[in-house]
């Protein structure tokens, strides 16, 4: 590529962001316009992908989101914004029809319908744009951004340069397939596929005599729920398999939904390392359980098929893990198991599996190689990251690294949920312009966290970044 064009920008952005999810979309529409100030942030954002779409393969008519829609981009921070769910409906002239649907969770397709149309009218945002990496540059005190611009096809057009006082990381999470299944990703001539691409790949599975489904969080309920209403009644042929001991709903009670406000995030992230990193596994099912009318409609269909006499082909069974997994004679599939209470083992043979098996944050060292001298890790080397989100960095980096969703190690399980964003978002900003850009509440939960609630951090004024409102 040393042949192509190098455009650079000179002059300096206030941030950059590296990644255009729900989070870093929520950052730059909030960063847009803030209120009060006349002289805006100077700001940019990259993305790898042609354009917005968010988890495509799992737009299963019907599924909703798991929070309300108050929890878009803004509204948390700011209800008055231009960018809010509500406004995005009255764009659409579908106000009314929104109030007489009398919703409250709305379908994970029109969320992603909101956040394009955020997209699409926001600007700073740079699709088609990779981001190689990150470096500081110690004599001009910025950050250099390196990034190729790619073509429709994807393949490299132009190589680029930026440099900005400020970053911000929203690099998302990538599917996660858990080792002893992972020689199944090899098995060609058979679907395997994880439940990301699920849509992408729904014809091809149900022409499989045989499906199996891993997996017992939201996305595995609603696709055993998608293939059960599918297949013909008796013919089902649906193994379902899951590690935890049951498949358990969500916690959903109104306590248990104060472990995602900023009140618990600040809590957990005063807790000692070791303390937090037992807790979060034994709190799975804050958002690892099912939705109670997924369950629910689960059930139905299963009882409604055996209205005839008989029951469905179809088999629901927890506490099962996968020792091992291969090909047979390249056209089906042989599954290890093991019941973990029973101490029992067993083979399952099927003609497709789908692994509703979860995500895991994507690494941050890859596009953080430039940086990690001046990086600071924890005891288990993942990067220190500090109550206002921000990459634990030497003295002698004088801009900041802000993370989104990638600190769950650090502020809980609060890190990947929607309902966080716009508080996160503000946070983020309020901490990087150094005023009360948008006014956060000090309490946020009626469950006092801890015999020594944490205060919210009252935010300084980052090195590097003139106040908005000294600018001329």
């Amino acid at each position: 590529m040393t042949d192509l064009p190098t455009p650079t920008t000179d002059r300096p952005h206030d941030l950059v962001g590296i990644g255009i999810g729900p989070f870093n979309l929520s950052l730059a529409a909030l960063a847009h316009g803030i209120p009060g100030n006349p002289h805006p942030l100077a700001t940019t954002f990259y993305e790898q992908r042609p354009a917005f779409h968010w988890h495509p393969g799992l737009l299963i008519d019907g599924a909703s989101l798991q929070v309300p829609f108050l929890a878009d981009l803004v509204t948390l921070a700011d209800p008055a914004s231009p960018w809010t769910f509500l406004n995005y409906l009255r764009s659409r002239d579908r106000l009314f029809p929104f109030y007489f649907a009398e919703r409250f969770h709305i379908q994970r397709a029109e969320y992603d319908a909101y956040c394009r149309w955020v997209s699409d009218h926001l600007p700073g945002l740079h699709f088609n744009h990779q981001v190689d990496a990150v470096r500081w540059n110690n004599e001009r005190h910025l950050f250099e951004i390196d990034f190729t611009q790619l073509g429709t096809d994807g393949e490299a057009e132009a190589l680029g340069r930026a440099h900005t006082r400020h970053v911000v990381l929203g690099i998302g999470t990538e599917p996660h397939i858990p080792e002893p299944l992972k020689p199944l990703t090899e098995a060609e001539s058979v679907p395997v596929i994880h439940s990301a691409d699920y849509l992408h790949h729904r014809e091809k599975l149900l022409d499989a005599e045989h499906i199996t489904v891993i997996g017992s969080g939201q996305s595995g309920a609603e696709i055993f729920l998608d293939l059960l209403r599918a297949r013909p009644t008796g013919r089902e042929r649906l193994h379902w398999l899951a590690r935890t001991p049951a498949f358990a709903p969500m916690e959903y009670s109104k306590l248990g939904l104060e472990h995602f406000t900023p009140d618990y995030s600040r809590y957990f992230h005063a807790l000692p390392e070791p303390v937090r990193d037992e807790l979060v596994p034994h709190q799975w099912q804050l958002h690892k359980g099912i939705d109670t009318d997924t369950i629910a409609a689960i059930h139905d269909e299963l009882y409604r098929r055996t209205l005839h006499g008989g029951w469905p082909d179809a088999t629901l069974t927890p506490g099962v893990s996968v020792r091992t997994a291969g090909r047979i004679a390249n056209t089906r599939i042989e599954l290890h198991l093991e019941h973990t209470q029973q101490n029992t083992r067993t083979r399952l043979t099927t003609d497709a599996v789908i692994l509703a098996t979860g995500y895991h944050e994507r690494p941050l060292d890859h596009i953080l190689t430039g940086l990690d001298p001046h990086l600071r890790r924890d005891a288990s080397a993942r990067p220190r990251i500090d109550e206002r989100f921000r990459l634990d960095l030497d003295p002698t980096v004088t801009g900041n690294i802000y993370v989104q969703n990638a600190e769950r190690h650090t502020h809980g399980v609060g890190a990947p949920d929607l309902g966080l964003a716009a508080w996160r978002s503000a946070t983020i900003l309020n901490d990087l312009t150094g005023t009360h850009t948008y006014p956060l509440p000090e309490r946020t939960a009626f469950t006092t966290f801890g015999l020594t609630p944490q205060t919210p951090p009252i935010p300084t004024q980052s090195p590097g970044l003139i106040p908005l409102a000294q600018r001329n």
